[in-house]
């Protein structure tokens, strides 16, 4: 191609040329005679489309479709080098500094490897690596180890994590028929307010409940994003078998009442018990 971005479609043969193509890319794309979407956007801006395109790659990895995660793999690849490179713009960072950090941090935090060849249970990896992690962190105390739970998690995962940390120092029940309990308890708790005008008070039970059925998982061995994820899916299965049922009797759903809905319903899930 004769044009001076030529470069630009040549395939790099190695990672690291590779690598640099797409650096140089977005390095264009924020110059002045790059795109003006890319110019404006910012560390903050970018938040949205970094957690999106880690949700599409999770998907992708749950589909067992590595064309796609392959794809998506790039795609959240392109958002480290484009804020490795708005990093370097300000003087703050860039892509070799954050691959020197992290390869510092996988030195550190793997002491059972790279200072001593003796092998140790996956147990006690995990528990040197929580160790070097909160000298890290600088984390003094149990509470500053719940603070440290990422605010941007899914809600589910953070509380999983969060209820995970306080139960390693004891703060937990001792039988899941104590949260099992607990979620009785907060469920008649919101049955006694929802009533009301006060919208944080029902919003804060809500919370309390959601968070006792996540106790429930954990002590049950469930992710409970994984477990409402699949309801959720099955749901949608049943809900199109409503309405692919409803077009076979000639109607839409909104020409059906909640009665007939439901009676398809229960015949969607008596044919989910039957597969």
């Amino acid at each position: 191609m004769e044009t001076k971005y030529a470069k630009f479609y040549e395939e790099g043969k190695t990672a690291e040329e590779a690598i640099q193509r797409l650096a140089d890319i977005i390095a264009l794309l924020r110059s002045e005679e790059g795109c003006p979407w890319d110019r404006v956007q910012t560390h903050k801006s970018l938040r949205s489309c970094l957690l999106e395109e880690a949700y599409e790659a999770a998907d992708a990895i749950d589909k067992a479709d590595m064309d796609n995660l392959e794809e998506e793999m790039g795609d959240v690849l392109l958002q480290v080098i484009f804020h490795a490179n708005l990093g370097s713009e300000e003087n703050q960072f860039d892509l070799r500094s954050i691959a020197n950090r992290e390869c510092e941090k996988m030195l550190r935090r793997h002491p059972h490897v790279f200072l001593n060849k003796n092998s140790e249970s996956i147990d006690k990896v995990l528990e040197k690596w929580e160790n070097v992690k909160r000298k890290e962190r600088g984390t003094a105390t149990h509470t500053d180890s719940l603070r440290n739970v990422p605010n941007a998690l899914p809600a589910l995962i953070r509380s999983y994590k969060i209820q995970k940390k306080a139960a390693e120092v004891g703060f937990d029940w001792d039988d899941v028929s104590d949260a099992f309990s607990k979620v009785k308890e907060e469920t008649g708790e919101l049955l006694e307010i929802y009533r009301g005008n006060d919208e944080a008070s029902i919003m804060e039970e809500v919370g309390d409940l959601l968070f006792a059925v996540v106790n429930v998982a954990r002590f049950l061995g469930v992710n409970p994003e994984e477990a409402l994820n699949f309801t959720s899916s099955k749901f949608i299965d049943r809900f199109g078998f409503i309405e692919d049922s409803a077009k076979l009797q000639g109607k839409t759903l909104e020409e059906m009442n909640l009665e007939e809905m439901d009676k398809l319903w229960e015949q969607a899930k008596a044919r989910n018990r039957n597969l």
